[in-house]
């Protein structure tokens, strides 16, 4: 595999850490297992889906946790009595671990298994206090918070 070396980067720039840091785990991890397989799709401006295929899996084999900025989805089987003895063994059923970076702000709303699916749903909610905001110079005008989601001001 080709490692791309960021020292030259780090040593130039202040504050972007946590980005080349992210660039490199992500080099890492897709370099691993493909298990379970997952989609991740955009559903509105702030509302994202993880979907994990977890065939075999029940909602106990399936622990949800959700950090700052990461969110970790781990499986283990429960030892079931003995089924009998198999001839081909193609479903995989094994333990895994699937972290997801998530940006800041992206919080877990919901978490559903159905149909062999585990769906997590996910939501950007920026804070007021980071929300850009027009500062008033001289006191000639009152100070405006700008929405970042619609592009219109409103009077604070």
């Amino acid at each position: 595999m080709n490692r791309f070396d960021f020292t030259p980067y780090r040593r130039t720039t202040v504050g972007f850490d946590r980005l080349f840091d992210l660039l490199e785990n992500t080099g890492r991890a897709s370099q691993g297992d493909n298990y379970p397989p997952f989609n991740i799709e955009r559903r509105g401006e702030d509302t994202y889906r993880i979907t994990l295929a977890l065939a075999g899996f029940k909602p106990e084999d399936i622990e949800i946790t959700a950090q700052q900025n990461l969110l970790v989805v781990q499986g283990r089987k429960a030892e079931e009595a003995e089924q009998g003895e198999f001839l081909h063994v193609g479903i995989a059923q094994r333990a895994f671990e699937r972290r997801f970076e998530l940006a800041d702000f992206v919080l877990v709303k919901d978490a559903q298994l159905a149909d062999g699916l585990l769906v997590i749903d996910l939501e950007r909610e920026v804070p007021e206090a980071m929300k850009p905001k027009t500062i008033a110079i001289n006191g000639t005008k009152p100070l405006k918070v700008v929405d970042g989601n619609k592009g219109e001001d409103k009077a604070a």
